[in-house]
């Protein structure tokens, strides 16, 4: 079911509006009655507050068990601001609207940590306006949606008089949490900084286990997804989905001392200055738009949370309450690429150099090749077309760089100017469609405005038309993108790979990196990070460059930890006489793309233990990042997708050093203990 809620547009129209009520608290519960949203209505403020409950046995036989709340978000404040009228106060209910029965939702997943998803929610919707007289018979629509551990909610505005479009320049929206609770979140950064003022580009440094007044270290608030341990209680995860070019992209202010975030806009300085900070929105009205069911919303607030980290990095709730924007023109699949750039740098962006990353393709057995920045001055469009013919005949699809830029930093790699608008755009697709490309992964994006989102969206539905997908670079973070625009791929938004070739210092922060991401910025969507990277020094020459410091079965486990289709992988010739010839066949087979994922344990930033299905094969990671060596034991519930007879398990030895392939050896009660080393892991398929 789609969550346009048009009834309410077509009742609000003609609604008669009731007396103001003083206060009024609804309570929605899940559908398995375990979550709950409270909302409020007092003195014309619109709050709310929310979490889960706990099921507590009678002490006497015959007595019904009793539940016990745990509130998780606090009470929180509702609305928008606008340039017709505040509706963040004094606010009038014109009508309260159940949804009758929970509704369901049965969906494919192409790209994402579950294929085939069943989810179910229970509804609620206020309409409510404002007495300002200029607001032009404005309605607001505020849509509840509760899943199990998942909260959703986003506005809708409403035509009811001669005004047919607003402009959006705030929102009231908060997220008010206990003041003892700590955060894992990465600060927004200031626009036009950084290498070419390519900032911000969700590139920054996360704060760990830290208080949740921290100040930002710029003063701007937390990107998206922001996750919070409330000691006892449990994990709470706050994120955005459903943005398009309909709205500008957001992330949290800072937190008030009482534990208070608010959503905050783009600054003006992105994107070169260019454009609003805030979003203009065409009202809905179901008589005359021919597209009502997408027009006046608000992106979703999303909010997740429970006992354990379980519900956090499971849900789907990014994708439950979109909706795809248009069909696929093909059958996209998953693709593992081999990517020069990442350990030869700019140097390899050369016609023999590609050849020979297109044969490691090819001997790997991996869907493509990603050709990055420079080609355009240093292969030419000549040069390209032949290694295109060249990929053809070795069974590889090419996969090519852009650079975003139109004018709104100084990035200069090339090619430039070819993505930046409509009528550039579909030729270059073209040309590349006609040479066999499958995708490109475009680079140096501008910031969360309005005008930014317009951009990717266009991007993304070119793109479609010629058959290609699309990787994001130097980017915000994807918002239901996986399921709104199909051909879409991932995103980075994340402190990536590259960082390990520049700084030994993010190399010995790498095992802690990897253990963080499954935690927060893969749980709301795709990340394009590049990894699993093999040699010990990271350079082209054996002797030269930064030491990684995780082992190699670490570095394959990253590529079952990092949830993308479309993985550029950091392998290299060497890899094929340098390492044991089992880790280039777990990479040889290793896929990109996921029917289920089971959370089992761990901790952020410390270790990670979960379980992915690609069809039938399951294959179970377990990873330390911590400095002492950490012993687990897997019972037999969470082997149950393995034979002992079968399964191959992949360790780093006793020492941390001697990568090692053996069967499982399970005890008496189908046990297996496995001991990690410092920054080792071990994998089981």
């Amino acid at each position: 079911m789609k969550h346009s809620f048009l009834f309410l547009a077509a009742f609000a129209l003609a609604a008669v509006f009731s007396p103001s009520v003083t206060a009024q608290t609804t309570r929605v519960l899940s559908p398995d009655g375990l979550t709950y949203l409270d909302v409020k209505l007092a003195d014309g403020r619109l709050t709310y507050s929310a979490g889960y409950r706990t099921i507590v046995k009678a002490k006497k036989k015959g007595v019904a068990p009793d539940t016990i709340d745990v509130p998780m978000l606090l009470n929180s404040p509702l609305g928008v601001y606008t340039n017709v009228a505040d509706f963040s106060k004094d606010l009038t209910l014109v009508e309260a609207v159940r949804h009758e029965g929970t509704i369901k939702h049965s969906y494919h997943l192409r790209q994402g940590k579950q294929s085939e998803i069943n989810r179910e929610e229970n509804s609620f919707a206020l309409v409510l306006t404002t007495p300002q007289r200029r607001n032009g018979g404005v309605l607001m629509t505020v849509q509840f949606s509760v899943f199990n551990n998942n909260i959703a909610y986003r506005y809708r505005f409403l035509q009811g008089g001669e005004t047919g479009s607003i402009v959006v320049t705030g929102e009231a929206s908060g997220f008010r949490l206990p003041i003892d609770a700590t955060a894992f979140i990465c600060p927004q950064s200031d626009p036009m900084i950084g290498w070419k003022r390519t900032k911000p580009s969700y590139e920054e440094g996360y704060i760990w286990d830290e208080p949740i007044n921290t100040r930002s270290n710029y003063g701007h608030g937390w990107t998206f997804p922001c996750l919070f341990h409330e000691g006892d209680k449990g994990w709470l995860l706050i994120s955005e989905t459903g943005v398009s070019s309909n709205y500008c992209g957001s992330h949290l202010s800072d937190a008030t001392p009482d534990g208070l975030f608010t959503i905050a806009f783009p600054m003006e300085g992105e994107n070169n200055g260019f454009g609003s900070t805030g979003a203009q929105l065409g009202l809905g009205n179901c008589k005359t738009n021919c597209n009502d069911d997408v027009t006046g919303f608000t992106p979703w607030r999303t909010i997740t949370f429970g006992s354990s980290l379980k519900p956090i990095v499971e849900t789907t709730i990014t994708w439950d309450v979109v909706e795809p924007l248009y069909e696929p023109t093909i059958d996209y699949k998953g693709s593992r690429n081999t990517w020069s750039w990442i350990l030869w740098q700019d140097a390899s962006i050369n016609y023999d150099d590609q050849v020979k990353f297109i044969d490691l393709a090819a001997t790997l057995g991996w869907e493509g090749c990603l050709i990055d920045g420079g080609w355009y001055e240093h292969i030419s469009r000549e040069g390209m077309e032949k290694l295109f013919d060249y990929c053809k005949q070795k069974g590889v699809r090419p996969w090519v760089w852009y650079n975003s830029n139109g004018g709104w930093n100084d990035a200069p790699q090339c090619a430039r100017q070819c993505m930046h608008n409509s009528i550039v755009r579909k030729k270059e697709m073209k040309w590349l469609h006609d040479h066999g490309v499958a995708g490109i992964k475009v680079d140096f994006f501008a910031g969360d405005k309005q005008e930014t989102m317009r951009l990717y969206e266009g991007l993304l539905s070119d793109a479609n038309d010629y058959g290609i997908q699309v990787i994001c670079h130097g980017c915000t973070l994807p918002r239901g993108w996986e399921r709104m625009y199909p051909n879409y791929c991932s995103s980075e938004a994340v402190l990536a790979s590259e960082n390990l070739y520049f700084s030994q210092g993010f190399c010995e922060m790498e095992a802690r990196h990897a253990c963080l991401h499954p935690f927060v910025r893969n749980t709301t969507g795709s990340m394009e990070y590049g990894g699993t990277v093999l040699q010990k020094r990271l350079h082209r020459e054996p002797d030269k460059g930064n030491t990684r410091r995780t082992s190699d079965v670490f570095e394959l486990a990253t590529a079952i930890a990092f949830q993308s289709c479309g993985q550029n992988f950091a392998l290299t010739p060497r890899n094929l006489t340098e390492q044991p010839k089992f880790e280039i066949d777990f990479m040889k087979q290793v896929p990109t793309t996921w029917d289920e994922t089971r959370f089992i344990d761990g901790y952020p930033g410390k270790y990670i233990v979960m379980a992915r299905r690609h069809a039938e094969q399951w294959y179970l990671i377990a990873m330390n990042a911590e400095n002492e060596a950490k012993t687990l034991t897997l019972e037999p519930g969470v082997l149950s997708g393995f034979s002992a007879e079968k399964a191959v398990l992949l360790t780093d030895g006793t020492d941390g050093q001697t990568p090692q392939q053996s069967r499982l050896i399970l005890d008496k009660k189908g046990r297996l203990t496995v001991t990690l080393q410092p920054q080792c892991a071990a994998v089981i398929y």
